[in-house]
């Protein structure tokens, strides 16, 4: 499942399996996993969009869905897969704080409500303290209460974390012992659905915080570009399909929410707490906002504080992360984490 980050030590240790330099090559791969922002990955294999554009260029992409999201990273990490799909967070504390050079090159959308907390018998984020929290540890959803419980002016000493999968979190808040998690859908709207349950907050009072990207390796795409223009032209092909409303748009988040196990209604109503952005410009706009670099300083101190940020890491600072305009934050002499909006704006410009 998406969003169960990262402190997979593993992914460190498997850095010396991916070559230090790119070099050009004509067959690529990259990995996806189940999330409503993500599932387009799998429709673009299943539906010859990504084979044609590959064609284009001469290439071959191969897109592979690995069930587990953690693996799909650490895979990505070791040099298994050219690109994978994951969090702005889990960029940040998995490849990125590994060593591995990573790239932004689709930023596809951000969560403006599909991560949220919820409370059992209380209506108020304040009710929160002195309870039991559960969620998945070190997840975006732990970020996620970390930055409501600032808002708030708590932290998380006031409350106690209680690690749980996502797999099970439907049945533990069934119990009467679980009165507090944080979660993402399609599970926080299987909760708030319950009985005596109020959502209390969500990611649409962070926007912009927890983004989903897909990465790529910076070697890899500085040698291939035709890779990164293959990915990107199809990508937008097929968000211009689904921001329609004919029987094409339809027919393919029909295949996509059967995918995601569940119904165009349920997949359209995930949507719907996704900021998506169909067009490339909107990608662009969002990568090159002032706000960005905040938004990963906030999410290098998170990953810090909890000891996640790399090996060995001794500030928040430790990773080097590069904007657009050539701004650096963090070490100058590592950075290993880019926002590169350059084949949004070929695709924008209707170059591809």
């Amino acid at each position: 499942m998406r969003r169960m980050l990262g402190l997979i030590l593993a992914a460190f240790f498997l850095i010396s399996a991916a070559p230090a330099e790119a070099a050009p090559k004509k067959d690529f791969k990259v990995c996806w996993s189940i999330y409503v922002g993500w599932m387009p990955w799998g429709h673009l294999q299943s539906s010859g969009i990504m084979k044609k554009w590959a064609d284009k260029y001469g290439i071959t992409v191969d897109i592979v869905q690995i069930n587990d999201y953690v693996e799909s990273i650490n895979q990505y990490t070791a040099g298994a897969y050219d690109g994978c799909s994951m969090t702005n967070m889990d960029a940040l504390s998995i490849p990125a704080g590994g060593g591995v050079d990573t790239t932004a090159l689709i930023v596809g959308d951000y969560s403006n409500g599909n991560d949220g907390i919820i409370l059992k018998g209380k209506d108020k984020l304040a009710d929160i303290k002195g309870q039991k929290v559960n969620l998945v540890e070190l997840s975006v959803s732990h970020y996620l209460l970390a930055r409501a419980l600032e808002g708030a002016k708590l932290s998380e000493k006031d409350i106690t974390v209680v690690n749980t999968s996502d797999a099970d979190m439907v049945a533990a808040y069934s119990t009467a012992d679980v009165s507090a998690v944080v979660t993402w859908n399609p599970l926080l709207s299987e909760i708030a659905a319950m009985p005596n349950s109020k959502l209390v907050f969500n990611s649409s009072a962070i926007p912009g915080e927890i983004i989903d990207i897909m990465m790529v390796n910076t070697a890899t795409l500085k040698d291939n570009p035709d890779f990164g223009k293959a990915l990107v032209g199809a990508w937008y092909e097929l968000m211009g399909i689904m921001s329609g409303s004919d029987a094409a748009a339809k027919a393919a988040k029909e295949e996509m929410a059967k995918a995601s196990g569940t119904d165009l209604a349920g997949f359209d109503g995930q949507l719907k707490t996704t900021q998506m952005f169909y067009k490339p410009a909107e990608g662009v706009a969002f990568t090159k906002d002032a706000k960005l670099p905040q938004t990963m300083q906030f999410v290098a101190k998170f990953l810090f504080d909890h000891g996640i940020l790399g090996t060995g890491a001794k500030s928040a600072e430790d990773v080097g992360m590069e904007f657009p305009g050539g701004k650096i934050i963090g070490d100058k002499s590592k950075v290993n984490l880019r926002f590169d909006p350059s084949y949004m704006e070929l695709a924008a410009g209707g170059k591809l």
